[in-house]
């Protein structure tokens, strides 16, 4: 477990340099005559002068970097994965017992006759309420959603 967290502790600080080597160097025909298309004369892949020292750490940090992936990798322990069904107490599983639904007997549907003596109630029901107090002419023509304007002298 040692060798584990040397190696993750090794790995996080060349990633931390990676990324800074990375960051400090400057892209190709970052110079001056390359703002300008000065930098039209290079080869294809651009010119190749000697290896300066970021791009050095640059490929020295990326090749440790994948050996402690590839060591992380190898070292990690696995443990054996469980369920959590398989790792609560196991208890005894009974089915439950069976009773019968209680039913309540429905009561029977109403024929023909019932609803239109229903329908006679209610609307007798409905006539005997009191009428509703009658609109102005002015409030007839004006839709309910809005209050009602008074009316416009004539000029």
């Amino acid at each position: 477990m040692l060798l584990y967290y040397a190696v993750a502790t090794i790995h996080i600080i060349v990633c931390v340099i990676l990324v800074l080597v990375v960051l400090l160097q400057s892209g190709k025909g970052a110079d001056l005559a390359g703002a300008f298309g000065g930098g039209a004369t290079q080869t294809a892949f651009g010119s190749r002068g000697p290896a300066s020292f970021l791009s050095k750490m640059t490929t020295v940090s990326a090749i440790i970097f994948m050996l402690t992936s590839i060591a992380l990798s190898m070292i990690h322990v696995r443990t054996e994965s469980k369920s959590v069904l398989e790792t609560t107490k196991q208890q005894s599983t009974r089915p439950a017992k069976r009773t019968p639904a209680v039913t309540q007997p429905l009561p029977p549907a109403p024929t023909p006759e019932q609803i239109k003596k229903r329908v006679e109630e209610l609307q007798s029901a409905k006539e005997k309420q009191p009428a509703a107090p009658a609109l102005s002419p002015i409030q007839e023509k004006q839709p309910s959603s809005k209050p009602a304007e008074p009316p416009k002298p004539a000029k």
